[in-house]
């Protein structure tokens, strides 16, 4: 049996190195691991390899961000990837999340007859001026496979008439914290060369170009980093989607010269969740990162109108507020009163659901 497995992005590769490693336990799964490149970083997309335990990928079809619209993006990644089946000739397409990567290698995929599995199925933000959204959704119409995370996914795709297709199973973003979070307490030196205490600061990152795209969204969230760093010291990995739009806009002076925030290059895995493992909460727009903290029960502030993910509200430490400061500095004001509203366990976030993703295939495919 010959598998695909497709990342294009970095969450991508934390969501696969789970479904690659249970993949291994089976000598007659032969994988193939393909890059397309939709966002490459050769040093920091080492770091990921490295942390993640991934191989380096078999094929990298470097195509790049660069500057072209998503349809034209998702177009070279198919016309590329068709090529690529039609020399591999695998029984299965693995694809993950809602990147353009994602439905550029499922629809190549229908195109040749070859069975896909889409694992993060059925979440929904209902905002269609979302690129991810409309990934999404296409992905799951094609999809022989939907792989659920959460309830609210499972409803969705049932209404979809997709129901049939769909199987909870849980979260294999969760799956790979599990078994790196320790790890990355005992390898990670990210708060001593920061000079940070555990649970003495924030962690704030942004890249939806809603924050970011235009001049007075970003100078909006300006004044809200302004605001968190009056709480807390605030340490902010900055994302080239958000550097290049401070430099286009010539802003990025005046977000450097705020008191109190120390802003630092894309990190690694296991930096990353050692940072935010051991923060007083994070401010974020990103939506893995609304999953990893309800897992750990850290707060997260969510500037964004909407989520895709609202077993986090519901069950998890998130909470959503738009682009509204005055919630900002309320719950800020919480996070530092130890009064921020608790999370509880989310079923089937048990770091398996790699496991039953793979055993499911292995029946349907055998």
């Amino acid at each position: 049996m010959k598998i695909i497995n497709v990342a294009g992005a970095r969450p991508n590769f934390i969501k696969i190195a789970p479904l690659i490693a249970e993949m291994e336990k089976y000598q007659h799964i032969q994988q193939v691991l393909v890059h397309t490149g939709q966002h490459y970083d050769e040093n920091l997309s080492k770091i990921f390899f490295d942390d993640l335990a991934i191989p380096r990928p078999d094929i990298n079809m470097g195509i790049g961000s660069g500057a072209v619209t998503r349809e034209q993006q998702i177009e070279q990644i198919s016309q590329h990837f068709s090529d690529i089946l039609k020399a591999e000739k695998p029984d299965l397409v693995l694809v993950v999340g809602d990147v353009n990567s994602t439905i550029a290698c499922a629809s190549a995929a229908k195109e040749q007859g070859i069975k896909v599995a889409h694992v993060e199925s059925g979440l929904r933000s209902f905002d269609l001026t979302m690129p991810e959204e409309l990934n999404r959704i296409a992905t799951d119409k094609i999809s022989d496979f939907l792989y659920v995370t959460e309830v609210s996914g499972m409803e969705n795709l049932k209404e979809g008439g997709m129901g049939d297709r769909a199987h909870l199973v849980g979260n294999v973003m969760i799956d790979s914290l599990v078994k790196m979070l320790e790890k990355s307490k005992r390898h990670s030196s990210t708060l001593s060369s920061l000079h940070l205490e555990p649970g003495m600061y924030l962690v704030s990152t942004f890249h939806r170009p809603g924050n970011v795209d235009e001049k007075s969204t970003l100078q909006h969230l300006i004044s809200a980093i302004s605001i968190m760093t009056s709480h807390f010291p605030l340490v902010m990995p900055l994302h080239p989607r958000t550097k290049h739009s401070l430099e286009r806009l010539g802003l990025l002076a005046e977000l450097e010269a705020i008191p109190g925030l120390n802003i630092v290059d894309p990190m690694g895995y296991l930096d990353f969740i050692n940072l935010v493992s051991q923060s007083a909460g994070v401010v974020t727009d990103s939506g893995g990162i609304q999953e990893e903290t309800s897992y750990l029960k850290v707060p997260c502030v969510t500037m964004r109108p909407n989520t895709e993910r609202p077993v986090t509200i519901d069950q998890g430490t998130n909470v959503l507020i738009g682009s509204d400061l005055v919630q900002l500095k309320a719950n800020l004001a919480s996070i530092q009163e130890g009064s921020f509203k608790q999370g509880h366990d989310i079923p089937l976030w048990d770091g398996k659901a790699s496991s039953r993703i793979i055993e499911h295939l292995r029946q349907q495919l055998s």
